[in-house]
């Protein structure tokens, strides 16, 4: 059965629109629409053909698809309403750069933002127009404390931790951000501003073209402008820029200009869009018989069993373990398959499955390149501890190796509505209850077990990173560190994107520059039939799951809290 989530749809071929050049009347531009948020993968779920938002790797996939297109001159790229992490950003510039190399690449920015000029990083000519919207404030960490709002309301929360960085529960059981969340925050957001300068500036130093007014027009030849020296980096975010003209100044923008100055839509072309499908499909059917590149995603919160797509506002997609560690050992058979990549974009989750996970990339014969997308902490990490090669943007969250075991605690709650729960049997068993507090005992059966995986989640770094048990811990402590300070402190081996970490895997298995990349799924499960597996003495042993629990059940956790906004 093929997969369709890795097809472009409907509305992203909408999306690839003919255009002519401003000044000639010729469909040689392609215009080529951003907005919205730009998952990593599609997903699980097959949604209608023209309402699903286009993933990250579709779009990356597009825009390479045009680079090898003859009849295209350039590409006019309009980034409007954009609202993907800062690592799916970098990656996008990245690609946008690449594209560079053969076409004229334009980006439009009607709306001047952090996101939209770190898209526009590596273009050489990028312009706004005379009214654009500019929103150039930085970045800052926003999270909200309900500890008193729940305590005057007669809810308590349990919070245990390892160690003080690990900061998933505190929003439920303090009332304001401690010490050492501050500290982390802030040093992760004088990274990410760090990157930001150095990307959008041009090593953090404002670069501008020679002068608004002498800009090659869009029918010149692709220009190739100089780059002089403007305002410095830490400028650009302490002048508080209300318009186009003060970018140009700056170097921020190229030209100040409208997008219909550039090129002019012209009609849909349907027979260059079924031109753009067709070579699309055929690359397609060509990789499926070529030794090349299988990519395994692990996106959402990690749990036992089967991956779930989710349901959004309510729940989100889910990485089940057993789906997984199905599909690296289908890659691992595959006698096409020379290298896996491992693209993770997960705040982490069940220690449990993480380490299930972990096992499976550990065992791996072929070589494995975990890839980082917006976050990859706590479980995220550990999944990805013992692979070969490991790839972060700059603008990653990683790190978080700790624990964390918490509940709401309702008994004065209960106490003031008259609500009274009644109990038989062992307190034990009631240790997950939200009628009442930890006892004692429970307190330090919890605290040994969380000491336990905490230990191990250590080891397992430590093994992977061929680093000293002494060395993680250093590191660990539940603390997040960008994708520029892990790769400074050994947990991460190169900065880079998705192509980063391709060009990796090549390398790794001895594979060729253009050797394919395709996704691999667990394979189909006929409804109410078994699985079947071999004896270890045979085959690669098989992890028996005992039990297949909702994401609350689980007893320890090991995640990054993503109520943390980045803005």
């Amino acid at each position: 059965m093929p997969n369709l989530s890795s097809f472009p749809d409907l509305s992203t071929l909408l999306r690839t629109a003919v255009g002519r050049d401003a000044e000639q009347d010729a469909a040689t531009w392609a215009i080529v629409d951003l907005h919205g948020g730009y998952p990593a993968h599609q997903g699980l779920a097959l949604p209608s053909v023209l309402g699903r938002p286009e993933s990250l790797e579709s779009l990356v996939e597009r825009l390479d698809q045009l680079a090898g297109m003859d009849s295209v001159r350039g590409v006019l790229v309009r980034v409007v309403n954009l609202t993907a992490g800062l690592a799916t950003c970098e990656a996008i510039s990245r690609a946008l750069g690449r594209l560079q190399q053969g076409k004229r690449v334009v980006a439009y920015l009607p709306q001047v933002t952090m996101r939209s000029l770190l898209v526009a990083a590596d273009v050489r000519e990028v312009v706004a127009p005379e009214s654009a919207e500019v929103m150039l404030t930085g970045f800052a960490a926003e999270r909200v404390f309900y500890g008193e709002f729940l305590t005057r309301r007669g809810i308590g929360f349990e919070n245990l931790r390892i160690r003080e960085y690990k900061s998933a529960l505190t929003r439920f059981s303090d009332d304001h951000m401690d010490d050492y969340e501050r500290e982390q925050l802030t040093a992760y957001i004088d990274s990410v501003e760090s990157s930001w300068l150095t990307a959008v500036t041009r090593d953090g130093t404002a670069a501008s073209a020679t002068g608004g007014g002498d800009t090659a027009g869009p029918s010149a030849p692709d220009p190739e402008p100089d780059v002089q020296q403007g305002s410095s980096g830490p400028d650009v975010l302490d002048a508080h820029f209300t318009n186009a003209t003060q970018l140009l100044e700056a170097g921020l923008v190229t030209r100040i200009a409208y997008d219909d100055e550039i090129a002019v839509p012209a009609d849909q072309g349907w027979a260059r869009s079924l031109q753009f499908l067709a070579a699309q499909l055929a690359g397609k059917r060509r990789a499926k018989k070529e030794p090349g590149i299988a990519v395994v995603p692990v996106v959402g919160a990690i749990v036992s069993g089967r991956s779930r797509p989710g349901a959004p506002p309510f729940a989100g997609q889910t990485a089940g373990s057993e789906t997984v560690v199905a599909a690296l050992r289908k890659a691992e058979r595959d006698e096409n398959t020379w290298a896996i990549l491992l693209h993770v974009d997960s705040g982490g989750g069940s220690a449990l499955a993480s380490d299930v996970i972990c096992r499976a990339v550990a065992r791996c014969t072929k070589p494995v390149v975990a890839v980082m997308g917006e976050v990859a902490a706590s479980g995220g990490y550990y999944v990805l501890a013992q692979a070969d090669h490991v790839v972060a943007s700059p603008f990653t969250i990683t790190g978080s190796i700790g624990v964390v075991v918490g509940k709401p605690v309702l008994a004065e709650l209960n106490e003031r509505i008259g609500r009274n729960p009644e109990t038989v049997g062992r307190q034990m068993a009631l240790f997950g209850s939200p009628n009442r507090p930890f006892t004692e005992p429970e307190r330090a059966w919890a605290e040994r077990m969380m000491d336990e995986v905490y230990e191990r989640f250590v080891a397992r770094v430590a093994e992977g990173r061929r680093l000293s048990p002494e060395q993680v811990n250093e590191i660990g402590r539940g603390r997040i560190w960008s994708g520029v300070d892990a790769h400074e402190r050994g947990l991460v081996d190169e900065l880079g994107d998705l192509q980063t970490g391709i060009a990796a895997a090549r390398r790794l298995a001895g594979l060729s520059d253009d050797a394919p990349v395709r996704p691999v799924s667990a394979g189909f499960t006929l409804p109410g039939a078994p699985n079947f597996g071999k004896d270890p003495a045979a085959a690669v042993a098989a992890i028996a799951l005992s039990a297949v629990w909702p994401f609350g059940q689980e007893l320890v956790l090991t995640w990054f809290d993503s109520s943390v906004t980045i803005r």
